[in-house]
Formats: structure tokens, C-alpha cells, sequence
């Protein structure tokens, strides 16, 4: 379960989150807000990439100010743009840098690699280099790259944004099929539609908390 109690946060000291308190233990759980109102600090408190300022958010009771490593284990985090999460000249040596770090053995490496490539129907690009994938692979890989890593939980920023049609509905289909819990923010509103639980921001708060038949309209008539 991912937990906040009294999270704020602020910016050069413009307040974009004002005590959030939250028990996140839904498989699917979109996020949706107009832009400015808190969602991506909301989404990099949950791994411990942003500290909140005031408050506590625990992972399965892990503290991210005093346990990050191990929350971030456990969290992992898709950015909206997967060019800043490439990090290595081709597709095999990106997925396997995390691992590395892991100290896992080649074979280990290997074999996770095969598995999510094959996941993606993506074998046939593990020389290819990364940075040269469409923009639907990109997020694949960047998708595989946190999924090597077996997390329990994955952090979604925006993941549909960059991508057309075709590709968006790849990674709908992706995430759809997780095993772990998926956050995600998203202005894809159709991508929530069967999520089991919405959170809708405005101003740093959580305004609407409720399943997607609800919440979403509900955000519509907001931005009317």
C-alpha cells in the first residue's frame, strides 16, 4: 500500500501540494488535473524522486526520506518523455543497466531481457540503437526497463502523450496488462475509463476521489 499523511510540497515557495492524506492500495488508479495543479510532484513523492516537504509517504511502511533505496525497489517510475530515461546506446545494454547496479548475474540479465522483449514482441531490436525506435518503442523500452527491474508498484507520468493513435492504444493495452499496481497520470481520459479508482487535483488538493464513472465526468464538468 502507498500511504501519504499530511504531504505538502512547494516550489521557491509556491505551495503545489497542500496536505495530501491518501491510502493508495487499488490496482489501477488513474490521476487527471489541469496542468500546474500538483499531479507530477504527486507522482514523484510516490518513489522517493521528490521528498515531500512536509508530511510522510510510505511504501508498504517504508519511509521514502529514510528508506529510499528500498522504496525505490519497489516503486518504479515511466516518464512521460522516454528519451529521459534512455540512458545506454541500444536496446539489450538499456535494459540491462539497471540490473547491473543490481549486481545480478549475466545469466540472470539475460534471461529478463529475453522475457520482456518478447513480451513487447520487441526480439528482433535488442542491438537496434534505443535512440533511434519510434516513439511507441521508446516507451516499450522504457516500460521494459522498469519491468526488468520487478517492481511491485509503477509510476505512470503522463505515458500516452508523445504518441499517436496506434501507439497510444500499445501502451494502454501495456499497461492493462501489468501484473503490478499502475499509477497514472494521465489527460488520456479514456485510458482510466476502466481503472478501479480516479483522483482528480485542483490547486494541490485532491478534490474527487471516486471510480472512474464518476470521477471523470465529473473532472469534464470542471473544466467546462
Amino acid at each position: 500500500m502507498l500511504e501519504l499523511k499530511q504531504v505538502s510540497h512547494a516550489y521557491n515557495g509556491r505551495r503545489v501540494l497542500n496536505n495530501i492524506n491518501l491510502q493508495l492500495n487499488e490496482k489501477r488508479i488513474g490521476i487527471v488535473g489541469a496542468n500546474g495543479c500538483g499531479k507530477s510532484t504527486f507522482a514523484r513523492l510516490l518513489n522517493g524522486l521528490l521528498l515531500p516537504e512536509r508530511g510522510e509517504v510510505l511504501v508498504d511502511g517504508l519511509d521514502t526520506r529514510q528508506q529510499g533505496r528500498a522504496v525505490r525497489c519497489k516503486v518504479g517510475f515511466v516518464f512521460q518523455n522516454p528519451d529521459n530515461q534512455i540512458v545506454m546506446p541500444l536496446v539489450a545494454e538499456d535494459l540491462a543497466f539497471g540490473m547491473k547496479n543490481l549486481g545480478l548475474s549475466a545469466a540472470a540479465i539475460r534471461e529478463r531481457i529475453d522475457a520482456v522483449l518478447a513480451r513487447y514482441d520487441l526480439q528482433a531490436l535488442a542491438e537496434h540503437p534505443a535512440h533511434l525506435l519510434s516513439g511507441g518503442q521508446k516507451q516499450l523500452l522504457a516500460i521494459s526497463g522498469v519491468l526488468v527491474m520487478e517492481p511491485e508498484y509503477i509510476v505512470f507520468d503522463e505515458p500516452t502523450t508523445l504518441l499517436d493513435l496506434r501507439n497510444q492504444r500499445r501502451i494502454a493495452e501495456a499497461i492493462a496488462g501489468l501484473q503490478q499496481t499502475a499509477i497514472v497520470i494521465s489527460h488520456d481520459l479514456d485510458l482510466l475509463q476502466d481503472f478501479e479508482r480516479v483522483l482528480v487535483f485542483d490547486q494541490g488538493e485532491v478534490v474527487i476521489d471516486d471510480i472512474p464513472q464518476v470521477a471523470l465526468p465529473a473532472y469534464v464538468r470542471m473544466m467546462s
